[in-house]
C-alpha cells in the first residue's frame, strides 16, 4: 500500500498462522494515520483484513494507494464542508474505513472483490476513482 499524498509505501506480512505482528499492526496504524494532522488512531484490523482479502481476490501486485484512513473529527469536519459525500459520523474517524484506489483494476472491481468479503460497508465513487471499504454493517452505496 502506498500513500497518494505523502508518497510513504508500506509493504509487510501482518499476520502469520492466526496471530498478528504487533509491529507490523503498529507501522499499518502509523501509515494509515490522518496526514493533515499527523494523528494516529489504531485502525480495526477487521478493516485491514477485508482490505487484504479483497485484494487477494483480485490477485493483483499493485499494492493499493490509501487515499484516506483515520480521519481525525477536525478533518473530517473539513472534509464534510468541502463534499456532501462525507458521513458527520463517518467511521473514518473510529479507525474503521479505508478510501482505497488500484490503477490496474476499476472501482466496479474492487467494490466486487470488496464486496464478496461479506466485511462491512463498500462505498463506491466512480467519479472520484476509488472505493471505500469499512468494517461496519454489511451495505453499500454510490455508482
Amino acid at each position: 500500500m502506498y500513500s497518494g499524498r505523502t508518497g510513504e509505501r508500506i509493504d509487510m506480512i501482518y499476520w502469520i498462522d492466526g496471530d498478528y505482528i504487533k509491529d507490523a499492526v503498529k507501522e499499518v496504524h502509523y501509515f494509515m494515520r490522518d496526514w493533515r494532522t499527523d494523528q494516529v488512531k489504531g485502525i480495526d484490523l477487521r478493516t485491514i483484513d477485508i482490505m487484504t482479502a479483497a485484494h487477494n481476490l483480485m490477485d493483483v501486485n499493485e499494492p493499493y494507494m490509501l487515499l484516506s484512513g483515520y480521519r481525525s473529527p477536525e478533518t473530517n469536519a473539513m472534509l464534510r464542508a468541502r463534499s456532501r459525500g462525507v458521513a458527520k459520523n463517518s467511521l473514518h474517524m473510529k479507525g474503521q474505513a479505508a478510501d482505497l484506489r488500484l490503477s490496474s483494476r476499476s472501482v466496479s472491481q474492487m467494490a466486487r472483490a470488496a464486496s464478496a468479503c461479506r466485511g462491512g460497508g463498500v462505498g463506491r465513487y466512480s467519479r472520484s476513482n476509488f472505493v471505500h471499504m469499512d468494517c461496519g454493517e454489511v451495505r453499500s452505496w454510490g455508482g
